[in-house]
Formats: C-alpha cells, structure tokens, sequence
C-alpha cells in the first residue's frame, strides 16, 4: 500500500490559506464612530437657512482591497430624532415630517460603485450609487464623496442635494404657514469608520 504524503500537507496548506485570507477579510471591515463623525442637513425658509445635526448614527464599510480604496459593502443609519437644531420647536417640525413615529431610522444603503481615482496619499474619489430610505421611502441615488484611509482610521467626507418632495416629505411650515421652508436640503457629512 501506498501512501500520498503530499495530500495532508496540502489539506493543511489550505487550511493556513483560509485562516490568512479570512483575517484579511475581517481586517478590512470598519465601523462607524459616531462620536467622531458629522451629519449635518442644511435647508432654507422664508424667514432664514437652518440646520440640524444627527446626534445618533451607525454603520460599517467593507473594503475589497484597502490599497486600491475598492469598497466592497457601506450603510449607515441615523436615529431619525436625534436630528436636532437646538431650538425644540423646529425639532418637533422636523421630527413631525420625517413621520419618526413610524419610521424611527433614514438609512443608506451602497448597492453601486461606479469608479473609484486614486489621488495619492491614501485619497480617492469615489462615485457611488446606493438606496436613501427617508420617511419608509427608498430612493436610488448617485452619491460622490472623497475617502482617506490612514492607519486603522477611514474618513468619508461628501455632501449631496436633494428634495424632500422626493420623499414625500411635506416641507415643514410654522407659525401657522407664514414661515415656509424650501424644498431643497443639503446633506454634509464627514464620517469616521475605525
């Protein structure tokens, strides 16, 4: 009898690989610091423009390959009442409008990227498509942002335009509907994934 002593060796060669390739895989999965990251939604009205900043917010992003900034999975989500302006009553307009009682969370979810340019130093553009749900309403959407990655630490920085109609979200109005706000609102975020 015979025995192939090359076989073993290459079961636990294999098993060696799978172990390497799966702490690579686990070593490019990032998650979002929300103490460290900004969302801001900026607007305008017929009295002044306004903001409001998520307090709360989630996610993960998943990189293919950490050189070439080839991301593989990305989502995030706000706790849709932790918008806050500091002023209460602007809050309970948003909050109102956003429909939080049913739809505690806005979410983004990555389905697409289109291309992604190195720009040296760890930089890279990165155009994207990907799922905006606001108010149980999901749109696709194109979304562009800059990624830097440096150490353990990945930083998206973007913004992007849109309107609320789009989401069936009534522009909120106070005073009695003398004071309108503008359909239009701007997304800036810069998000920290550690």
């Amino acid at each position: 009898m015979i025995i192939n002593t090359k076989k073993p060796n290459q079961v636990v060669s294999l098993i060696i690989l799978f172990f390497l390739t799966f702490n690579l895989i686990s070593a490019q999965q990032f998650n979002l610091i929300n103490g460290e990251s900004k969302l801001t939604v900026l607007g305008t009205s017929s009295l002044h423009d306004w903001h409001v900043t998520a307090e709360n917010q989630s996610g993960k992003i998943v990189f293919k390959n950490l050189e070439t900034g080839e991301i593989e999975k990305c989502n995030a989500e706000i706790v849709a009442e932790s918008l806050k302006s500091g002023k209460s009553s602007m809050d309970k307009n948003t909050h109102k409008a956003l429909k939080t009682d049913s739809y505690k969370t806005i979410s983004f979810q990555l389905v697409e990227v289109k291309e992604t340019t190195n720009k040296g130093n760890g930089k890279f553009t990165v155009h994207t498509q990907g799922d905006l749900t606001i108010a149980g309403v999901k749109k696709r959407i194109s979304l562009d942002f800059t990624t830097t990655i440096s150490d353990n630490k990945i930083t998206l920085v973007g913004e992007k335009k849109f309107k609320m109609t789009d989401f069936k979200i009534d522009p909120p109005k106070a005073m009695f509907g003398t004071i309108t706000t503008g359909d239009e609102v701007t997304i800036k975020f810069s998000t920290i994934f550690k």
